[in-house]
């Protein structure tokens, strides 16, 4: 299907332009940042360049979403939308097949976004044999949330009812670019088979449209689209040096918190989101000098120790917690990036703290990560003594440059305030300062 058609728009004149950030996440976690320079039908909304200030920076009022669900999943995945979703800053509609009791209640009409339901298209041949019909009311929702005629947009974004968004990430990856050319922006999955059977290049469902314009896949590594099942530790503790933007795919894995449920251990993380945005997940690395310790935290959501120092290298490749996507040998158990294997003996295993609460003060952030429970009775290590670890840290907000130019962050370990209690510091790296063992 080509974009026009998809559309509904002929390209006439370069005088109007739209941006569309199409996130696809039902096969793939790809975004789709593009910019367009049309002139529609009625159907299309008409932006013209002189509607606002183009040179102010991007907003979240800049931004339409465009949900795509159906009336068997909204009343269960709405819940992951009220965690992200701002009434007060967003425009956008959640797409349904047809109307649902509870779609517009009381209670969530100021949390969730409005409910639209998707047209007829029945009319549109679909004669692929192992797909499913619905994808074309789901390609459709780029055409019918564009038809919704909001103004002064710069940037469409469009996501299955599955996936958390964090909003300030978001806004602050899409500042990196010009809203007035043309982007197609995005992550591949996880796993190389999916990536060779749909191409490395590819955002599901209009990929061969961009193409045809012209337009190739700028790579953000911002996104997780979770083509995994299972424990996604290791996953989460190797986020890049990106700002967060997306988790996608909740329901296939286990809750990311230990004896809480999925939504439990959503909000739990979005606690720290709320807190320091920019900073969840970014790992940091320190050394310890005086037990020969080695700390990996993944800020606002877990810390590890290690009873001796590691180097670097060695612990930066993904912790491979997670089963694969598909059964299957050969391509299915191979991923798009390095991995290691936990160690086969329990407690030879870093231990782990998980986020138990974070708050901001007056000069720092404070986030207090609480010991997760092992079986290894048999191991009492100094590292596994300790009950909490304490990281302090400053609020952070990445500049232009540091977005373009990423790097890891320093810690110091603080002298011991007692044996159960741990405390650390994270800040910026000084000019040349390198993260080694002493």
């Amino acid at each position: 299907m080509k974009l026009r058609k998809l559309l509904s728009v002929k390209s006439k004149s370069p005088s109007w332009f739209i941006n569309l950030a199409i996130v696809s996440f039902s096969a793939c976690i790809i975004w789709l940042l593009v910019s367009l320079f049309l002139v529609g039908t009625s159907r299309l909304v008409h932006i013209n360049s002189s509607s606002g200030n183009v040179h102010d920076p991007t907003t979240l009022d800049h931004i339409v979403f465009g949900i795509a669900s159906n009336k068997n999943s909204w009343p269960r995945r709405k819940e992951y939308v009220k965690l992200w979703w701002k009434p007060d800053h967003m425009r956008g509609c959640v797409f349904l097949d047809s109307m649902v009791e509870e779609a517009n209640s009381y209670n969530d009409s100021s949390s969730l976004p409005p409910v639209c339901i998707s047209e007829d298209t029945s009319r549109f041949r679909y004669t692929f044999r192992n797909g499913l019909r619905s994808a074309i009311r789901v390609a459709r929702v780029v055409f019918e949330t564009v038809a919704l005629n909001h103004s002064d947009v710069r940037w469409f974004v469009f996501g299955d009812d599955d996936t958390v968004f964090l909003p300030e990430n978001l806004v602050k990856t899409l500042s990196k670019y010009d809203h007035e050319l043309w982007y197609y922006i995005g992550s591949n999955s996880e796993i190389f088979e999916q990536n060779r059977q749909f191409g490395f290049e590819m955002a599901f469902r209009i990929y061969s449209c961009l193409a045809e314009l012209g337009v190739g896949l700028t790579h953000e590594p911002g996104f997780h689209q979770f083509d995994i099942r299972g424990d996604a530790f290791g996953l989460l503790t190797s986020h890049p040096l990106a700002p967060l933007v997306s988790l996608h795919h909740l329901d296939h894995v286990d809750p990311i918190f230990p004896n809480m449920t999925t939504m439990e251990s959503t909000e739990r993380f979005f606690e720290a989101v709320s807190i320091d945005s920019q900073r969840v997940l970014q790992r940091t690395v320190c050394y310890d000098r005086w037990f020969g310790w080695t700390f990996s935290v993944s800020w606002g959501y877990a810390v590890e120790v290690y009873s001796n120092h590691i180097f670097l290298p060695d612990i930066l490749p993904v912790q491979q917690t997670f089963r694969q996507w598909k059964r299957g040998d050969g391509l299915a158990r191979v991923y798009t990036f390095n991995t290691r294997e936990p160690h086969p003996e329990l407690c030879r295993r870093p231990t782990i703290f998980f986020l138990d609460h974070a708050s901001s003060g007056r000069d720092r952030i404070t986030s207090l990560y609480k010991k997760s429970f092992a079986n290894c009775s048999n191991d009492m290590a100094p590292p596994r003594k300790l009950e909490e670890i304490k990281v302090y840290s400053q609020k952070l907000d990445l500049s232009d440059k540091q977005l373009r130019a990423p790097r890891r962050q320093c810690c110091d370990v603080l002298p011991p305030s007692s044996g159960e209690v741990m405390e650390l510091a994270i800040r910026e790296c000084k000019e040349e300062e390198r993260i080694y063992m002493h």
